[in-house]
């Protein structure tokens, strides 16, 4: 049963799973006999060798989080990615609820997409660069050089390059962008601390930046 919100702390962490019956509910009963309640999971990624999965989990204050790496590798073959404390809510817009909001309020769609994609993809923040919008919390771009536009197709972008931020580096700052209808107009989504992006969550950007490009009434690169 699930606890109740107070004195609660809240983390997400990525596992990667075997593929093989029954590991989900390994790892649940060794993170619950922690202490440990995963409130929700989405999957990341599925291939032949087995699932990426990210675990929403509360803790009781004062916990120690790092009980839950030990017990998650507890179950054979587990490995844990990254285990980082999450201050967002629990009921997170997914792909699938964002796609409803762009079609709701097409002429926000731009907005939308900015002050949304964190949720979907558990991440800190997100911006356009044109028009120049972006979610709370959204760092400004100005002064910056961005020498991967035009942007042809989605990607995640290597922290490592000169145009970075060294305040992005400091925070281990993951980057990923997709043109929306424009190889100029480019949501860029920041995610600090990691983990880094996976290929899937790449291609997620990518559709949701094209249906919000389809939806709104800016212009198209042919």
């Amino acid at each position: 049963m699930r606890r109740g919100h107070h004195l609660l702390m809240a983390y997400l962490l990525r596992v990667v799973l075997p593929d093989r019956p029954g590991m989900l509910g390994a790892v649940a009963t060794a993170i619950g006999d922690a202490g440990g309640d995963i409130v929700s999971l989405d999957v990341v990624e599925r291939g032949p060798d087995g699932a990426v999965d990210d675990l929403l989990i509360q803790l009781p204050a004062g916990g120690l989080a790092d009980v839950l790496i030990t017990s998650a590798q507890s179950v054979p073959g587990v490995i844990v990615e990254s285990l980082r404390p999450y201050l967002g809510a629990d009921d997170l817009h997914r792909d699938l609820e964002l796609v409803d909001e762009l079609a709701a309020a097409p002429a926000s769609a731009m907005q939308l997409l900015a002050d949304l994609a964190p949720g979907v993809f558990r991440a800190g923040w997100a911006l356009l660069t044109d028009p120049a919008v972006g979610s709370p919390g959204a760092p400004s771009l100005e002064g910056l050089s961005l020498p991967w536009l035009p942007l042809a197709s989605a990607r995640r972008l290597d922290i490592n390059e000169q145009w970075v931020p060294e305040r992005w580096n400091t925070l281990g700052m993951e980057l990923m962008a997709a043109p929306v209808g424009s190889s100029y107009r480019v949501v860029l989504v920041g995610r600090p601390g990691g983990p880094r992006f996976r290929a899937s969550e790449v291609l997620r950007l990518a559709h949701l930046a094209g249906i919000a490009a389809t939806v709104s009434a800016v212009p198209v690169d042919n």
